[in-house]
């Protein structure tokens, strides 16, 4: 799986796009900047644009050259973020350490999908923030028409507004839907399909 993410991250050109995820942009720019922290974060995208609003940004992933091009983004906008190369298992944040916590496109598999987002949620403050947006289950039928939309072709690894209610149980959910869109992030997310948004408050 490594050699998969280092490979589509080491083409000259950035696989998502250098814009943030269009529910992220919309919702960040709603709240105070504090700390965030960007999981599974790639290319640096929505890191970057939450360093432009003031956010204290945190963001890892175990891509080296994940983190190659996120860092020359940052630079080429000429903003400062933390980026760990790493898994979640390696991070070690304190607990209430965050204001908010973005998960776009953070597909976890059944199998450790609650116990991953339950240590994500330690890490984050009384009243903060999660900002998620992902492949619904019903994304496949999407793909099957057209393969340019991406993303996983498991259905373990895609999600419901169910598995994220049973996930975030104590959560206040401010938004939490499965929609359509026509996405247009780079050359790897581009097309109609399905997904989840939500904003849930702990």
């Amino acid at each position: 799986m490594k050699a998969f993410w280092e490979k589509r991250y080491g083409e000259k050109t950035y696989a998502y796009g250098k814009e943030p995820n269009i529910y992220f942009k919309k919702t960040i720019e709603t709240l105070t900047p504090g700390k965030i922290l960007l999981a599974a974060e790639g290319e640096g995208r929505n890191a970057v644009f939450a360093a432009s609003l003031g956010w204290e940004v945190y963001a890892y992933d175990f891509s080296e050259m994940a983190y190659e091009k996120a860092m020359k983004l940052a630079r080429e906008k000429g903003v400062t973020i933390q980026y760990q190369i790493a898994s979640l298992s390696d991070l070690e944040f304190p607990e209430n350490f965050f204001d908010a916590i973005g998960l776009i496109y953070v597909h976890f598999p059944d199998s450790i999908r609650s116990m991953n987002h339950q240590k994500l949620s330690k890490f984050l403050k009384k009243r903060g923030h999660i900002i998620l947006e992902a492949f619904s289950q019903n994304h496949l039928k999407y793909q099957l028409k057209n393969y340019c939309v991406g993303g996983p072709k498991i259905k373990s690894q895609l999600y419901s507004e169910e598995k994220l209610k049973n996930d975030f149980k104590s959560y206040k959910f401010l938004t939490l839907k499965e929609e359509e869109i026509r996405l247009t992030e780079g050359s790897f997310h581009k097309g109609l399909s399905s997904v989840v948004r939500m904003r849930a408050k702990k």
